[in-house]
């Protein structure tokens, strides 16, 4: 690998909840402006990642955010949706990457150059703060859709399967960004039809 290739990190938010976008975002830092306090998303507080988001936005080279939606997940599956949104999240970027470090053990279909790196978010700056910002970025969608659908409590749960959730649904249905495809929604709708 020569000293000048560009490295993309790219993570993803979002694959086990069962409503919502899965959001991937793929950033290649500044090594001429070095951000501290990276580190895997999930062990921050939300004001850090908030505070970081920020940071990464201001300071690396380039930074692209795509989404799979809802529709995406449950026609594809959940994998394959997240696949997708990586690979818009990597095309999206304005300086093309020699190198794409991918958080997990599978990779796109594209024409990069690629390295899947599991638990990745604790071992590359550059994973980590994709993840930051995927994070960030789906949690201010879930938050966004919870003023109109406010008894599933998605500002705290962010769509996961929480135990509240998990009875607004029975209670209520589904919502149009239910995953139609996840268990516990399908059940909701049988319910509902029953």
């Amino acid at each position: 690998m020569k000293p000048h290739t560009l490295i993309a990190g790219i993570d993803e938010a979002g694959r086990g909840p069962l409503a919502g976008p899965v959001v991937a975002a793929a950033v290649i830092l500044d090594e001429e402006q070095p951000i501290d306090g990276l580190a895997d998303s999930k062990v921050l507080t939300e004001k850090a990642r908030e505070r970081l988001f920020d940071q990464i936005r201001a300071k690396a080279l380039c930074c692209a955010i795509a989404e799979a939606t809802v529709e995406e997940i449950d026609r594809l599956n959940i994998l394959g949706a997240t696949l997708l949104a990586m690979r818009r999240a990597v095309e999206g970027l304005r300086l093309k990457p020699g190198l794409v470090l991918v958080d997990g053990n599978r990779l796109p279909r594209w024409g990069y150059a690629a390295t899947p790196i599991v638990g990745g978010d604790a071992q590359s700056r550059s994973i980590a703060a994709a993840s930051i910002v995927a994070k960030h970025t789906r949690d201010t969608i879930m938050l966004a859709h919870h003023e109109a659908h406010p008894h599933y409590g998605w500002q705290t749960n962010m769509g996961y399967g929480a135990p509240a959730h998990l009875k607004a649904l029975r209670e209520h249905g589904p919502a149009p960004l239910h995953r139609r495809s996840f268990a516990p929604v399908r059940d909701a709708l049988d319910a509902e039809a029953a």
